[in-house]
Formats: structure tokens, sequence, C-alpha cells
């Protein structure tokens, strides 16, 4: 294997250059495990109780908590000290002033004074890093947990007289605190490098309520003695799943780069918390028929008819990714704004359009994404 070096650099060299013709190439951003990082582990707890109260009736109850520890979370752990610092808000075109002010943890300065840096102030300083040789140092820590508490209650019929149901509800609730995806190179989803633990709140699978009922129904009306109605029939069966889910939790994201730590991907709305807001709703109604023919004793065909969100319900949802459901609650806008006698470098502007659905959840699917 022959190896060309890209650039050669003397052993006593405080620092060392690739070519230009491949400075577009270098990235200067670092992914690294904490060095206390552990092996997550999760603890799990149990319980379910059902009784027969009449024939082929049965209720249950079954309660269920998990609890995750040392689960990964990524944070910049190259960022100086934030500060707290007010822009105006403006309506989603930016000409009219909401008359109130959003606060950010800010991790870079303002100036007010004219510079070579900044003609025409004030001005947002560029992001000084403590250490100003590296870009993000993303540090993928064992320091986050979570919590899934839950309760269910059934009712079941076995099948009898060719009738067969179940009905189940479940309340839960899940928390945790900004549990990262281990993806190398990714942006920390933690806003506050220095305040992790407020990244605390619903679970992007928190779900607060579900509701399923499933049946099936092989009715004979005929007996023997009616062969001819009996063949047409006694030989279908149907089937039907009825399920709700209440809304997911949504994150307010704001586009732009408010709080000025060079990652885009991390801001939420001022004054908002993590997941603080609910998505829409789910319903859906499957349907199922089914008609079995004997051709002769060995030949039997099954003609099936399936219908997938029967009622045809418009189950909408916000915008889902990787890690989660977020939708666009605000835009950060590096453009002066005077104020009175007061200039801001920078404006909000409040969306119109947070929380409206932009998708619908395909039939017969009722995750995400």
């Amino acid at each position: 294997m022959i190896i060309n070096p890209v650039t050669k650099c003397p052993l006593a060299a405080t620092s060392c250059l690739a070519p230009a013709s491949l400075a577009s190439f270098i990235q200067n951003d670092i992914s690294a495990f904490a060095h206390d990082f552990q092996t997550p582990h999760v603890e799990q707890a149990s319980l379910s109780i059902e009784r027969e109260f009449a024939d082929r009736m049965a209720a249950g109850i079954s309660l269920m908590y998990v609890h995750g520890e040392h689960l990964i979370r990524a944070r910049d752990v190259n960022l100086p000290t934030p500060t707290q610092v007010s822009y105006p808000v403006f309506d989603q075109s930016g000409s009219n002033f909401l008359g109130i002010y959003d606060t950010v943890e800010s991790f870079s300065s303002q100036q007010f004074f004219r510079s070579a840096s900044c003609p025409f102030p004030p001005c947002i300083n560029p992001l000084q890093r403590p250490i100003a040789q590296l870009g993000a140092v993303n540090v993928f820590e064992s320091a986050a947990s979570s919590t899934y508490q839950g309760i269910t209650v059934s009712l079941r019929r076995r099948m009898t007289h060719g009738v067969y149901f179940r009905l189940a509800y479940t309340y839960a609730k899940a928390i945790d605190d900004g549990q990262d995806a281990l993806v190398a190179g990714q942006p920390a989803t933690v806003q506050n490098t220095y305040a992790p633990n407020a990244e605390r709140g619903p679970s992007v699978t928190d779900q607060r309520n579900r509701l399923a009922f499933s049946w099936i129904a092989e009715p004979r009306p005929f007996d023997r003695e009616h062969a001819v109605l009996g063949k047409l029939f006694n030989s279908w069966k149907f089937s039907g799943v009825f399920t709700y889910g209440s809304g997911r939790p949504v994150d307010a994201h704001v586009v732009g780069d408010a709080n000025q730590d060079d990652n885009s991907l991390n801001d939420r709305l001022p004054g908002a918390s993590r997941n603080s807001f609910l998505g829409p709703d789910y319903s859906t109604t499957d349907l199922r028929i089914t008609r079995r023919i004997y051709v002769n004793d060995k030949i039997k065909l099954d003609f099936i008819v399936e219908s997938f969100n029967l009622l045809n319900r418009d189950n909408q949802k916000v915008d889902a990714t990787s890690n989660g459901f977020l939708n666009n609650a605000g835009q950060f806008v590096q453009i002066d704004n005077r104020i009175g006698v007061n200039i801001f470098p920078a404006q909000f502007r409040q969306q119109t359009n947070f929380l409206k659905p932009t998708d619908a959840v395909a039939p017969g699917n009722c995750s995400w994404p």
C-alpha cells in the first residue's frame, strides 16, 4: 500500500496547514466519547392481573415501569459561557413589530461601536470558541436518563358463538432529557451546553392515551336444514381494528442560529421547553372480509377484501425527523432594527403556520415518520 502525505509538518510545529486546494474538504469539528462514558442500561418492572368474571369474559390490568440510565447525549464543549440577550419580535413578514422581546442565551457577544469587522453597528460578533483552532467538539456522554410509566386496562371475550373481541386502553407517560442518536459528526441536540438538564421533557415517543378495539365475527345463521342458504351465508368472516392515539410531543423549532453556537439545528422558541407542544391525534378503522369456498375435499379458495382507514379520516402530522416531531415556530434573522432609540442587530419573526400539519400518516401506519 502506497501512502502519499497531504502535507509535511516539522515535529516542533505549533500548526500545520493543508494545501489550499484541499482547504474546502477539511473539517475541524470533533466527535468524541466522554472519559467516563458508561454502557447504557435499563431497569424494567411489570405487573399484570387478569380475571374471568363471566363465561369467556375476562378483564385485566397491567402496570409497566421502565427506567433508563447512562443514555447517550451529545454536547458541544467548545463553547464560551453564554449571556442573555433580547431581540424584538416581528410578524412573519418582518415589517410589523409585535411589541414583545424574546430573550435567548447567546454564545456570541454584540458590538455597538464601529470597527473593521463591524462597519455598521450594532453587530453580532463571530463566535469565539475557547479552543480557537477547533470548531464544534461534540462529546457523547452517558448522562441522559428516561422514565416510562404506563397502565393498561383491557376487556377480552374469547371466541364463542362466532364472536371474539378485545378492548384495551393505555395511559402512559414517557420523559427523558434529550437522549441523542450516536451519529458521529451530528451536531449536538442540546440547546444550551451549560444547562443540559433543562432538556428534560416529554420523550419523542410519548403518547398519553391509546385505545384499541379488535374483533372477529364468524356468523353461521343457517344450520344443516338450510344447506343452500348455509353455503351462501355461513362461510363469511368479518374482522376489524379500531385504533385511537392522542397527539405526540412537538418541539417548537426556530429557523436560524438564534443562540449563535454555529448549530442551526438545536434552536427552539425562546421560553418554550423541549417537546412542550402537542401534535394532531390519530384514529383509524380497518376492516377485513373473508369468504372461503370449498371446491372439493382438497381444494379451497379464500377471497379477501381489506380496507385501511375505512372512514377516510385525515390523520395529519407535522414534520417528523430522526429526533422526533418538530415544527417551525419562528425565524431568527440578522438584520438591523430600530425600536425607539434602540437598534438591534437581529430580530425574531413569528410564524403564522406554527403547528399547522404539513403531511398525513399513510393508511395502516400509526407511527412516525
